[in-house]
């Protein structure tokens, strides 16, 4: 609480408005005593004040609360006026002029913009004063509405500060956590793979080239883990997926490497591949190959280990088409409405491990193409489609 009124006699100091009102309400009543106050249950704390009647208060200066009649108005939330403390059937007997000696008051309740009470702007004299006229009133509400609009607008400025080293904060991890991605977590997998390189040229027993295959199996699918975790971090956190088009003649050979790579860690599973492609693609070769990639890896995830993987790729005047096929239960309708939202996964079989992010950076690829990506399962197969229109009708999509 100390730390809250320590920020509120920081931020009234800063409105520099506050020393002429103090002036002109001092100028225009007669009153030679004036303060804006800060208010609660059990403080009232002076946070600007002009004193020609040498009442000894000082910004940060305190009063007990309960002497005050700013304690009366913080209940009420309505002014006080009094011109002759001696002729006010009301205060003539009150315990706050016989502890002060003022004979003439006014205070004014302050209150933030969402109705919150601060404090008061009061001023006092010894002598009798005429101050309950609808002028003096009305520049005092002025007055109040004025300082009450000033902290609601230090008080966004100062938000907006924190929210602003918080961005500059979150920025620096995120670099740090791209850089951790991308370059202390691929190293190690690197001397791995290159490992495993040496060892197959080596002659190894049935049982060893069998770990050496599950191995192989292991840092690929960590690999994978880096690529979506990367491509979901610079997405999420970096402004987007980037992609790259330009006219791929060789996008059928980089979706046929991705096939074969694919086959040679799942050598028990079948994919099945018809590719026919018209001529070169408007694309992002590498990123429409981790597209496949990363439908392939979730239909060998999650399809029946005994049923095939059908691939079918076609480019030609209606633009490119891709899909993939397999055989497993049918995806649950609610599970589906969210299968390419991060995080989510079709299904959490045992042995089934990973992010979640696959589909994902899947379908943020196809929306990088102006394309879609759309899931159907049923009882007789679940199919992935991804569509990508051609390069004159991806243009009229960008502009």
């Amino acid at each position: 609480m100390m730390d809250n009124f320590v920020r509120d006699l920081a931020t009234v100091a800063e409105i520099d408005v506050i020393p002429t009102i103090l002036d002109v309400v001092c100028q225009t009543t007669g009153l030679r005593f004036a303060a804006v106050a800060r208010v609660t249950e059990d403080r009232w704390i002076a946070c600007a004040v002009r004193d020609e009647i040498a009442f000894g208060l000082k910004p940060g200066g305190e009063l007990p609360v309960e002497s005050t009649i700013c304690n009366e108005i913080r209940s009420s939330g309505r002014h006080v006026v009094i011109d002759h403390v001696a002729e006010n059937g009301a205060f003539f007997n009150h315990h706050t002029p016989k502890i002060y000696g003022f004979q003439s008051y006014l205070s004014m309740p302050v209150f933030r913009r969402n109705g919150e009470f601060f404090g008061t702007l009061c001023a006092i004299d010894p002598r009798p004063a005429r101050l309950n006229t609808p002028a003096t009133l009305g520049m005092f509400k002025l007055f109040a509405d004025l300082i009450g609009f000033h902290l609601d607008v230090l008080d966004r400025m100062a938000s907006d500060k924190a929210a602003l080293l918080d961005e500059r904060r979150t920025g620096e991890l995120r670099e740090q956590f791209i850089a951790v991605l991308g370059h202390d977590l691929r190293n190690p997998l690197a001397s791995v793979e290159a490992g495993m390189m040496l060892l197959q040229k080596s002659p190894l027993s049935a049982q060893a080239g069998q770990v050496l295959g599950q191995m192989r199996k292991s840092t690929a699918r960590m690999s994978e883990l880096i690529d979506n975790v990367l491509d979901f971090a610079r997405g999420r956190l970096g402004g987007g997926l980037q992609c790259t088009r330009c006219f791929e003649n060789e996008l059928g050979g980089m979706l046929e490497q991705v096939v074969a790579e694919l086959r040679s860690s799942w050598p028990d599973r079948i994919i099945q591949c018809d590719l026919i492609l018209d001529g070169p693609v408007y694309c992002d070769g590498p990123r429409v190959a981790q597209l496949l990639s990363n439908l392939l890896a979730n239909a060998l995830t999650h399809g029946d280990p005994a049923g095939p993987i059908r691939l079918h790729v076609r480019y030609d005047e209606n633009g490119f088409r891709l899909s993939v096929v397999n055989q497993c239960e049918p995806i649950p309708p609610d599970s589906l409405a969210r299968l390419f939202q991060p995080f989510a996964r079709a299904s959490a079989k045992p042995g089934q491990h990973g992010l979640g992010l696959g589909l994902y950076i899947a379908s943020e690829i196809a929306r990088a193409h102006f394309g879609s990506l759309q899931a159907v399962s049923t009882r007789e197969e679940t199919r992935f489609t991804f569509c990508m229109p051609q390069m004159s009708q991806a243009h009229q999509l960008g502009n």
